[in-house]
């Protein structure tokens, strides 16, 4: 085998084991950049849930506070019947 046969078949070989190893590692990456963004996604929902349970909480309060305030009765039908 002549030696530019030789050095061809090993560009050959070490150009096809990069670009195996090229695509395997943007795989990894991808994987790992999708992987955060449910991590971000499930932070994003748990603080939300935390902000309406506050919220609630705190319209609870404000309810609570108002009835002890005032008196709270049925109000009467609208005139026009709907409601």
């Amino acid at each position: 085998m002549s030696r530019a046969a030789k050095f061809t078949l090993g560009a050959a070989i070490f150009s096809s084991a990069f670009i195996v190893w090229g695509v395997h590692h943007l795989q990894m990456t991808e994987r790992e950049t999708m992987y955060q963004g449910i991590v971000k996604d499930d932070a994003r929902r748990r603080d939300k849930m935390k902000q309406r349970e506050e919220e609630l909480q705190r319209s609870i309060e404000k309810r609570e506070l108002y009835e002890r305030v005032q008196s709270v009765s049925n109000p009467a039908p609208h005139p026009s019947g709907s409601t």
